[in-house]
């Protein structure tokens, strides 16, 4: 049975969530035994409850909508066959350039802020830090969430 709270945080999310692109993330390997489609959901999952429990002044569906798109790459990279992927180290500093042109194209109504989510989620290995309060939420869950699935056992299921 899902919570009144689960049911809207899904509704937040299924418009993303549901679309072509979104999906084939479940394919793309991310933090050893993830993949980029529930890492983006587990970030968005932890920006929902910071503003459920303290109330942030943000508007909640552009936090949940940059959260999702943080990482919306679109390859797997770890495939060093693919020409069109940044593999290696230098993928954690270029991914979110990529991510930000992606989601460009597919949400040609990005916010200001939802762009600023996706561009600075990866501080302090990209230099420049995020702007707003979204994107220094996005930019801190991101951490928690990668460093709880670097650690999880493989099938661990929260």
């Amino acid at each position: 049975m899902q919570s009144r709270q689960d049911k809207h945080f899904y509704e937040l999310i299924s418009h993303v969530v549901e679309t072509e692109d979104f999906l084939k993330m479940r394919q793309y390997r991310h933090h050893v035994h993830g993949c980029t489609y529930d890492h983006s959901i587990k970030v968005a999952y932890l920006c929902y409850r910071h503003y459920q429990r303290f109330g942030s002044k943000v508007n909640l569906e552009e936090l949940i909508r940059g959260a999702l798109l943080h990482d919306y790459f679109l390859y797997n990279h770890h495939d060093k066959d693919n020409d069109e992927c940044v593999n290696g180290l230098i993928h954690w500093f270029m991914h979110p350039k990529r991510a930000l042109d992606n989601a460009r194209r597919a949400y040609p109504d990005l916010t200001k802020n939802e762009q600023d989510m996706i561009a600075r989620h990866m501080f302090p290995l990209t230099l420049i830090p995020p702007k707003t309060r979204y994107g220094w939420l996005v930019c801190f869950y991101d951490k928690v969430s990668a460093v709880k699935e670097w650690w999880q056992k493989k099938d661990a299921i929260e």
